[in-house]
């Protein structure tokens, strides 16, 4: 089941997040979502630390850096990890992200993110981008980081930002999908 199968508007509400911190028309309240999470059956039947680490990811995708971040320091695991380096990258903290990426290692859902931005970029016809972010090696999360902080420098055209957040919203999608499986 997709990410938006069973998050539903509470991911993807406000379009695509930011590769910055936002905020951006269209967020929901904290409060709001918290109290909508609590009514989705899929979120409810996740253990603790998957249901934390879901509620950082939906936080997240709605600009509320600060309260994922406070739930991502809380979990020491490498979704923890996971998640406080997304927060990282956007705050923008490139070298923190860096470091908290270092801590998530070879994570399982990198093959997913991998296969899916490598068929979003051959959809577009972005073969150097592809090489870059998918390379033999799978999903390059630190080349992701480096593409993130070339944007914010304004050293990259609007196209390639918009298709960045697209490649953003394919690893936090893929993330909380991989967290909602049956342990």
């Amino acid at each position: 089941m997709s990410a938006k199968e069973m998050f539903g508007t509470d991911l993807t509400g406000a379009g695509l997040p930011e590769l910055g911190p936002g905020p951006r028309a269209g967020v929901r309240t904290e409060a709001d979502l918290n109290r909508e999470l609590l009514a989705v059956a899929e979120f409810a039947g996740l253990s603790g630390e998957q249901r934390e680490m879901a509620r950082a990811l939906v936080l997240l995708w709605h600009d509320h850096l600060e309260a994922a971040h406070v739930i991502a320091q809380g979990i020491e695991s490498a979704d923890g990890a996971f998640v406080h380096g997304i927060v990282h990258r956007r705050e923008p903290d490139y070298g923190n992200a860096k470091y908290w990426f270092r801590r998530v290692g070879e994570h399982p859902v990198f093959q997913e993110i991998a296969k899916r931005v490598g068929a979003l970029l051959d959809s577009k016809g972005e073969a150097g981008l592809r090489r870059e972010l998918v390379a033999d090696i799978g999903w390059d999360a630190f080349k992701f980081i480096d593409l993130c902080e070339e944007a914010a420098a304004g050293r990259t055209s609007p196209g390639r930002q918009g298709i960045l957040r697209e490649v953003q919203a394919i690893e936090m999608e893929a993330l909380l999908e991989w967290l909602a499986e049956p342990a």
